[in-house]
């Protein structure tokens, strides 16, 4: 059996696949050590719902079959992977990271698993969650089935919800990349806690099939990985049309940032006040270099803000309105006692209180959001400002600990996870720096079917940068 060195768990997908093809080891022996690795340290983590071995190891033998015979499928071929445990995988428990589910078994794959496999990917695992994806709301980091996602550059820190497990899973090398989703901040939050890139795709652009509904009108499903370029590559994978969506865009999506516009050519929106009076005082000075390394890829930088509108009110109304309607059975059933966050129960039965009138005036408002940036558009290309204030929270404070903290009068683009979300944009998170050994991030923002923009902006800002190449110590 070839020798896996620990290099081989934090590399790339284009270096893995390279290894692959020069048959430095099979894709058996490089599953069977990813295996190893997912169920050695993701319990550590508290990051692991399900292994998925020998499903994992089966698939590899296929890919070495292929590999012999020079039929190669793709980037993505032959790479392990871990899935967020609210994506079906025909029978295998998917939990939804919550008691109340723990036995539920689906007899087919989620449209994003079924197009991994086809591309030659390996899933080893189901990766932890905030339970039910945090609908409802919740108060602390442990709602969820396995426990508050540990995060790996500090264990008495949280990994970030909801797709908690997928970031610490990438972070300390047990899969090359992971599935999460995010309704409003899912992916961006761990990304940034755990120093990973995350990349949430334009709302309709990859199938939400087989994947657990918090808000049909918000939620999405994108990739956690070790650089824009990965999430590149999963994105080409498991974007396109699909008739079992109803909300699916019927675009597909070819990764080809070498013909997005030039740096010189680009128009990047920012506000100081987010940079450098925002954050906690403490990451202040890492978020002004990062400023300065996007400002070094020759973009031009315009200062700009959001119109002022109720971001936030018009997110949490219309998830609240969806979630609890999607979980009214679990309501009316009693069960929804069985989830570990008082907060989040309550808030579920808060949901079906909702009326009419304000589910709609929220509708109308996001409509208000969605026209407001393609104004904004008309004048940037793509929004930075950090994708969290500061690094990962400590586990045993309320995740609403720092709600009070006093924020400066201009508003800049603080509000651009709510923002983004209602009108659907896609995002990049980026690492941009360390703040007593934790990591932080920036957030690039772009209109709809953006991606390659991002993709080719997070690219140069990380050929210029290493912060995405810092490993924790496992």
């Amino acid at each position: 059996m070839a020798e896996i060195s620990d290099d081989i768990f934090f590399a790339t997908i284009p270096e893995l696949n390279t290894a692959l093809k020069a048959r430095k080891f099979s894709a058996v022996e490089l599953a069977r050590a990813f295996c190893d690795r997912l169920e050695k340290f993701g319990p550590r983590y508290n990051a692991l719902a399900l292994s998925l071995r020998e499903q994992a190891v089966r698939q590899a033998k296929d890919v070495d079959g292929d590999l012999k015979r020079d039929r190669f499928r793709g980037s993505v071929q032959g790479i392990p992977y871990g899935a967020k445990d609210l994506l079906a995988v025909a029978g295998h428990p998917t939990t939804w990271g919550a008691r109340p589910y723990a036995g539920q078994i689906f007899d087919y794959d989620a449209t994003a698993i079924q197009k991994l496999r086809k591309a030659g990917a390996l899933l080893t695992g189901k990766l932890s969650m905030v339970e039910l994806a945090g609908g409802g709301g919740y108060r602390f980091a442990a709602a969820s089935l396995q426990g508050a996602g540990l995060n790996p550059w500090d264990r008495s820190r949280w990994s970030g919800g909801s797709s908690s497990g997928a970031g610490s899973a990438v972070a300390a090398g047990l899969v090359t990349f992971g599935l999460g989703s995010e309704t409003s901040g899912s992916i961006l939050t761990p990304a940034a806690y755990c120093g990973v890139t995350g990349l949430r795709p334009t709302y309709g652009l990859v199938s939400r099939y087989g994947a657990m509904a918090l808000s049909w009108t918000m939620d999405k499903i994108g990739p956690m990985c070790r650089s824009a370029d990965d999430c590149g590559l999963v994105l080409q994978a498991i974007a396109g049309g699909d008739s079992k969506d109803p909300a699916s865009a019927g675009k597909s999506f070819f990764y080809a940032p070498q013909y997005a516009p030039k740096p010189d050519q680009v128009r990047i929106g920012w506000s100081p006040a987010d940079f450098f009076e925002a954050p906690e005082e403490s990451a202040r000075p890492a978020f002004k270099q990062a400023v300065e390394a996007v400002r070094a890829l020759g973009v031009q930088m315009v200062e700009t803000r959001l119109p002022d509108l109720p971001y936030g009110l018009v997110t949490s109304t219309v998830i609240s309105a969806e979630g609890s309607a999607v979980f009214e059975p679990l309501i009316a059933s009693g069960q929804v006692d069985q989830l570990a966050d008082q907060k989040q129960i309550a808030g579920l039965r808060a949901g079906l209180e909702i009326a009419a009138k304000d589910y709609l005036k929220a509708m109308r408002i996001r409509t208000e959001i969605q026209q407001a940036f393609r104004k904004l558009f008309a004048q940037v290309d793509v929004l930075v400002t950090p994708a969290r204030l500061g690094p990962a929270s400590k586990l045993d404070q309320p995740l609403d600990a720092g709600a009070n903290r006093p924020m400066p009068k201009d508003q800049g683009l603080r509000a651009l996870i709510p923002a983004g979300n209602a009108a659907g944009l896609p995002a990049l998170c980026l690492p941009c720096g360390f703040v007593d050994g934790l990591p932080v991030a920036i957030q690039l923002v772009s209109r709809p079917l953006g991606e390659n923009l991002l993709l080719s902006l997070g690219r140069q800002f990380q050929s210029q940068t290493d912060w995405h190449r810092r490993r924790p110590k496992v």
